[in-house]
């Protein structure tokens, strides 16, 4: 059986030596505890309903569609940088049926392990962390409004 050490440090009274002297000394008092490191508790098991999956505030809603805004943004981009159109003219000239076709494979691919009960936290470690992919769904998500919206309003395409 493991034990660890704990030190604790506690404020003590203030003493003065003299009590018409300005000095005073502080004290601490140290003290050594053992405590077992077998006491940690049980990992918490994650649900795999359909309803808390995909519930409001579950692990899927905002993780799927910050992917598909991640991809949205790239591929938006990229149409306007090769061909000039905006995004407007992207999704009336056939772009219906890739992001349709994108939206299912992308989504059941981050379902399948939620409904195996794995997490993406984790997975998560290093410089690409679970946390860092929600921040960049959602910088994802505002940039594919700001940039439809920009285009909107300008009637033309951003690059």
């Amino acid at each position: 059986m493991a034990a660890t050490s704990v030190f604790m440090a506690t404020p003590v009274a203030r003493l003065t030596t003299n009590p018409s002297s300005r000095r005073t000394v502080n004290f601490a008092v140290v003290r050594c505890m053992s405590q077992d490191q077998q006491s940690s508790p049980a990992p918490k098991k994650v649900s795999t309903k359909f309803s808390d999956v995909l519930a409001f505030s579950g692990p899927a809603p905002e993780r799927i569609n910050g992917r598909l805004a991640m991809i949205g943004f790239v591929s938006a981009m990229a149409v306007e940088l090769t061909n000039g159109q905006d995004v407007f003219a992207q999704i009336s000239h056939g772009g219906v049926s890739a992001f349709v076709a994108t939206s299912l494979v992308l989504s059941l691919a981050s379902l399948v392990p939620l409904f195996k009960g794995v997490r993406a936290e984790s997975k998560s470690s290093g410089l690409m962390t679970s946390d860092a992919e929600l921040w960049n769904g959602r910088a994802a998500m505002l940039g594919l409004v700001a940039l439809a919206f920009t285009e909107y309003v300008t009637g033309s395409a951003l690059v």
